[in-house]
């Protein structure tokens, strides 16, 4: 049944359940009809959206081994009734005007229905495409970083014509029937099986690049490299999650946007992290990923030190899009990056593990974002701080290309003593 399915469906299904989950980047949406609503302060309601991060990384983590165990189907069922019932239970906890029932369901529920789909579709998505793997998780990921676009003009027009408590009904159930359809058609391949003009073993055919390793998850957390990657993907998410966070008072403060134009780019921000997501992960199958990160952290070293002495408008602008551009692409890298280092054996486990990253990086950015403005008086010092964390992440990975290159090394000397004998 598996050589029947069309891989490139299996890719429309991961961007199926990605888009929907992915529409929690529109909570701001419901910020102010929540605090006009029912008096909520900010800060308060902010904190659901929080919650639900956190719980993305949390679940990821933890339920990686359920995606490996049961399968990217079941994972995907699993995935819709947690996030269907966090945004249903929603309406609810407006019903009853109770704001730990919104945390309980959109943070809690909502935010393990989020990890488990972020990772259900990346495993399967590595072994369909041996040959493309970052673009096929590229496409995946993308859909993550589109979704606001998509749904919050629709959550804007929902609440308008049917009020708050309705939206989160009609969401909840239209999300719960979009990922469980999605995940229907997700399956992995037949063991052994490689994209038409593709073999493992041969000389007439194109190869398969060979991963490096075939581990578990336990295995691979004990290894440097995975915490290299770990460390590389903290600092690049840390830095942007900052960079979003204070976007438009940077901007004002920076080159003089007023409030209106600086909304604007915030807007484009968001368009230019989903480009990124496809256009870096896809470049990375031809340009290596240990390549496309130290790309990553070169241009970031590049803006950061540089944005804060630019006074011209576009070129400000220019610059923040391209960071956030690999904001975007370090999400989209980062499970073929895994499949390359550490196989397929349990690629959701693995990649669970490494989103804790994420989880800590949303609790960390902001708050030293909000530390080094508070501290230095100006956003432009904490341009620097941050420019200075992305030398560090750039020495990381020279030490990923040293231990790849010392264990292909070592495999290459066994293989002599092998035929040698």
């Amino acid at each position: 049944m598996n050589k029947t399915k069309n891989r490139w469906l299996i890719a429309l299904s991961a961007v199926g359940i990605h888009i929907s989950i992915g529409s929690v980047y529109a909570w701001s949406v419901y910020t102010t009809p929540i605090i006009e609503q029912f008096g909520w302060s900010l800060t308060d309601v902010q904190l659901t959206f929080s919650i639900a991060i956190l719980f993305l990384g949390l679940s990821a983590a933890f339920l990686g081994h359920f995606v490996e165990k049961y399968g990217p189907r079941k994972a995907g069922i699993l995935s819709a009734c947690f996030f269907g019932i966090g945004i249903f239970g929603s309406g609810l906890a407006v019903l009853l005007e109770n704001i730990y029932l919104l945390y309980l369901f959109y943070g809690v529920f909502g935010g393990i229905g989020l990890g488990v789909g972020y990772i259900t579709p990346v495993s399967t998505l590595v072994k369909w495409f041996p040959d493309r793997r970052g673009l096929a998780t590229g496409l995946a990921i993308m859909g993550f970083g589109f979704a606001s676009m998509v749904s919050s003009p629709i959550i804007n027009m929902l609440i308008s014509s049917v009020g708050l408590m309705n939206t989160f009904y009609i969401l909840g159930l239209s999300y719960f029937v979009i990922i469980i359809s999605s995940a229907q058609y997700l399956a992995p391949p037949e063991k052994g099986w490689v994209p038409k003009g593709f073999k493992a073993k041969g000389n007439n055919t194109q190869k398969v690049k060979q991963d490096l390793a075939q581990l578990t998850a336990n295995e691979a957390i004990k290894t440097k490299r995975f915490w290299y990657l770990w460390g590389m993907l903290f600092i690049n998410i840390t830095c942007g999650i900052a960079i979003i966070s204070v976007a438009s008072p940077l901007a004002q403060e920076t080159v003089g946007l007023n409030t209106a134009a600086a909304a604007t780019m915030v807007g484009l921000i968001g368009v230019f992290n989903g480009i990124g997501r496809i256009a870096w992960a896809s470049f990375s199958d031809y340009i290596g990923r240990t390549n496309t990160y130290m790309a990553f952290f070169i241009i970031q070293i590049v803006a950061y030190f540089t944005l804060p002495s630019i006074s011209h408008v576009l070129l400000f602008q220019v610059i923040l899009f391209l960071v956030m551009t690999c904001y975007g692409g370090g999400f989209a890298s980062i499970p073929a990056y895994i499949g390359d280092l550490f196989g397929t054996k349990q690629l959701s486990a693995i990649h669970g593990y490494m989103l804790t990253a994420w989880a800590a990086a949303g609790l960390v950015g902001p708050i030293l974002t909000a530390w080094v403005r508070e501290t230095t008086g100006s956003y432009q010092s904490m341009l620097y701080v941050f420019g200075s964390l992305f030398v560090l992440a750039l020495g990381i990975t020279l030490l990923v290309r040293s231990d790849i290159k010392k264990i292909q090394q070592e495999q290459k000397t066994a293989e002599q003593k092998v035929l040698a004998s």
